[in-house]
């Protein structure tokens, strides 16, 4: 039993709502565009159809296989590197012992296995047997996903270590999310949908820096040169500020490019504890009680997913 709340520590279930927001949003504005697409109008509280559905739990469960599979290696990467040994934050499983490495790589494969498994019956659910350009373009993105999840901490070139974690968050974690999930329901691509994907990429790597902010003292000395590192924490905070407010900016020009209803200015309540966040994040000097501000960041995406998506189909 213990060892099983070990892994469950170790999967970090507070990061998969921030995890799932980007497929939220895709979903939700993917069923908008079926919904008012010329001759095809549906009652926004109509039932999904079973395809539908497939397509939304697949997705979810694909995407909580990736986020698993990214926190186990995390532990595993800075667990054998040392860079977890006196960190800040929630107790890692194989710097502490309580998991051993062998044990964290076994895991690592069959979350790699069940993710691919999952990924494939999304593939085959959204796209048949008629689209298999489409469907070798999604199995490379599930792939390159897996490699990205492994290579942030693992391996001499993680990409963690040389302050490229932002990019990929904001890749993976926005565009490929959103953008990814739209076009599964939709199989098409228009320029706007890129804006909604900005901004659940900008605050998923808002996460990201206010945990590498959070770990600035201990990275610098282990070597691990996130961006924080390498600008320090003065300008990290500015790179937060920017973070948030663009997020914000790129929501509000999809709304206003889009408009038809107030119930699209719903995702505003999403911002009020961002604000809130923002202004503790200017008044901080200590960074280490930067960590209880991380699940406020997280949520706050997770309700705006939500809200976001509500607001664009009522």
């Amino acid at each position: 039993m213990s060892t099983i709340k070990n892994f469950i520590k170790a999967a970090r279930l507070r990061t998969l709502p921030l995890s799932v927001s980007g497929i939220i949003v895709g979903s939700f504005l993917g069923l908008r565009h079926q919904m008012f697409a010329p001759g095809n109008f549906k009652n926004c509280f109509g039932e999904p159809t079973i395809l539908e559905s497939e397509i939304f739990w697949l997705a979810i469960l694909t995407t909580i296989g990736f986020q698993v599979l990214s926190n186990f290696a995390n532990d595993y990467g800075d667990g054998i590197k040392g860079t977890d040994k006196n960190r800040e934050g929630e107790e890692r499983m194989v710097a502490s012992g309580a998991i051993t490495p062998k044990q964290m790589k076994t895991a690592m494969i069959v979350t790699t296995i069940f993710t691919l498994v999952v990924a494939i019956a999304l593939i085959y659910v959204a796209f048949g047997k008629d689209n298999f350009g489409f469907s070798l373009l999604f199995f490379g993105l599930g792939i390159a996903s897996i490699v990205a999840a492994i290579k942030y901490t693992v391996g001499n070139s993680a990409y963690g270590y040389s302050g490229f974690g932002d990019v990929f968050v904001f890749l993976f974690f926005g565009l490929l999310a959103v953008v990814g999930t739209y076009f599964l329901y939709t199989k098409q691509i228009n320029f706007t949908i890129f804006l909604p994907a900005f901004t659940i990429g900008a605050l998923s790597t808002a996460v990201l820096n206010l945990n590498n902010m959070r770990d600035r003292i201990n990275d610098a000395k282990v070597g691990k040169n996130t961006l924080v590192v390498k600008i320090g924490s003065e300008f990290a905070k500015y790179y937060h500020y920017y973070l948030i407010a663009s997020s914000f900016l790129f929501a509000l020009l999809y709304v206003v490019i889009h408009y038809r209803s107030p119930y699209q200015f719903l995702f505003l309540i999403a911002y009020f504890p961002l604000i809130k966040h923002l202004i503790f994040v200017y008044k901080n000097n200590e960074e280490v009680l930067l960590d209880g501000e991380l699940k406020k960041v997280a949520l706050s995406t997770f309700l705006f997913a939500v809200l976001f998506g509500l607001g664009n189909v009522l």
